[in-house]
């Protein structure tokens, strides 16, 4: 089946998971942990981004805690599962209180890569190093704020609140139907 006839099962997943999950079967908000990996690359510092196997966008590894662990130990898991890196937690950059289309807050940290391969996952068909002053135009925009805070050298841990609105899903869409049709392509 191709991405773009897999639409329709997605979107109706993904408008449940973001509007009825969380007001009717979640006793506690959503708290998700994700990491700015970066690395020195040829052409100064990169990042890494990853494509999930639902909504295509580029995003920042991570997701979400299990019974009993840190947030720490969950980042640690969940990049490695997803990108194939073993990480070091460092810095905590912020906490990014999003409201609107599925409420969360998301707990991200600075990282840096120990050791592993970089590979694809069954979660992150894509994952790739980007340079910091290009960043792909398919990144979804929620991410622009957590990456500049990370680049900040400041000690303490931003606090920010955002509404994901109308105007923010119909950017999501444009972005994950560009990645289907292009077939990940950049513009």
């Amino acid at each position: 089946m191709s991405a773009l006839a897999r639409i329709p099962r997605i979107y109706f997943r993904t408008a449940w998971w973001g509007l009825m999950s969380p007001r009717f079967s979640e006793q506690e908000p959503l708290v998700v942990v994700q990491g700015v990996i970066i690395k020195r690359g040829t052409e100064g510092e990169e990042v890494l981004l990853a494509v999930r196997a639902d909504v295509w966008g580029w995003e920042l590894p991570g997701g979400n805690l299990e019974p009993g662990e840190s947030a720490e130990e969950a980042l640690r898991r969940e990049v490695e599962e997803e990108t194939g890196l073993d990480v070091e937690v460092g810095r905590h950059v912020g906490d990014y209180t999003r409201t609107g289309f599925r409420p969360h807050t998301a707990r991200v940290f600075l990282c840096r890569v120990l050791g592993g391969e970089l590979r694809s996952s069954r979660e992150t068909p894509r994952v790739r190093w980007w340079s910091l002053r290009s960043l792909p135009a398919t990144l979804f925009p929620w991410y622009a704020q957590p990456l500049n805070d990370a680049q900040g050298k400041g000690s303490v841990a931003a606090a920010r609140t955002d509404y994901q609105g109308v105007r923010i899903v119909a950017r999501a869409i444009a972005i994950d139907l560009w990645m289907r049709w292009s077939d990940g392509r950049e513009k």
